[in-house]
């Protein structure tokens, strides 16, 4: 049996999934075929967040399925991990036409739903796949070619960004830089203090429903 608190992440992530299948608050929910909410563990201590579904991922409702998506897993496993370790989603949950970077506005509307399930989730990293993904937490001036690799930190939350997985199809080089920064990634969840912190946040959380269920 589920611990409560994982079965009640799981239940608000499947709550998300149920509400952003059904949401057509932008014009690319009157394009899509399928949205894709995410998929992962609700106790994933890192989250992935990509820039947006393509073509197989529309077609599926799931996310980093296509080629991308097999480097993706090519490169967990090279460091020990696997999808059910992790959570896995995109910064808009729904396909843009011709697979093109997504609008402000889309963006800004598809925000409420990646910043509920960073609420279920707490992770205790967050790794940006991508400059769509790092400029949204931290803004224009930032490009991925030079932070990459590097813990950010905004709001308490820690971020590591890194190449989209995309990029290394296009440049076969840049699949070991990833896999170098997927290790860092671990080193910082390896790091005790990451741990006690994330556990003050589960804490926290925790009394916080207690009380708003009373």
């Amino acid at each position: 049996m589920d611990h409560p608190a994982s079965s009640t992440r799981k239940n608000l992530l499947d709550s998300l999934s149920r509400q952003i299948s059904e949401c057509r608050d932008c014009r690319l929910g009157s394009t899509r075929t399928s949205a894709v909410p995410g998929i992962g563990s609700p106790d994933a201590e890192i989250c992935f967040i990509g820039e947006g579904p393509g073509r197989d991922e529309d077609a599926t409702g799931v996310p980093f399925v296509g080629q991308a998506g097999h480097v993706l897993d090519r490169l967990l496993l090279s460091v020990g991990l696997q999808r059910g370790d992790c959570y896995i989603c995109n910064i808009v949950k729904c396909r843009p036409p011709n697979n093109r970077v997504p609008a402000p506005d889309e963006i800004e509307t598809c925000s409420v739903y990646l910043y509920a399930q960073l609420a279920v989730l707490e992770p205790s990293i967050i790794c940006l796949l991508g400059n769509t993904a790092l400029r949204f937490f931290f803004g224009e001036n930032y490009a991925i070619g030079q932070v990459r690799g590097t813990i950010l930190v905004k709001d308490g939350q820690r971020f590591l960004p890194t190449y989209h997985p995309a990029a290394a199809l296009r440049n076969p080089q840049y699949e070991s830089v990833i896999q170098k920064d997927l290790l860092k990634l671990l080193d910082a969840i390896h790091d005790p203090g990451s741990l006690a912190s994330r556990s003050a946040r589960l804490q926290s959380s925790t009394n916080s429903r207690r009380t708003t269920a009373r």
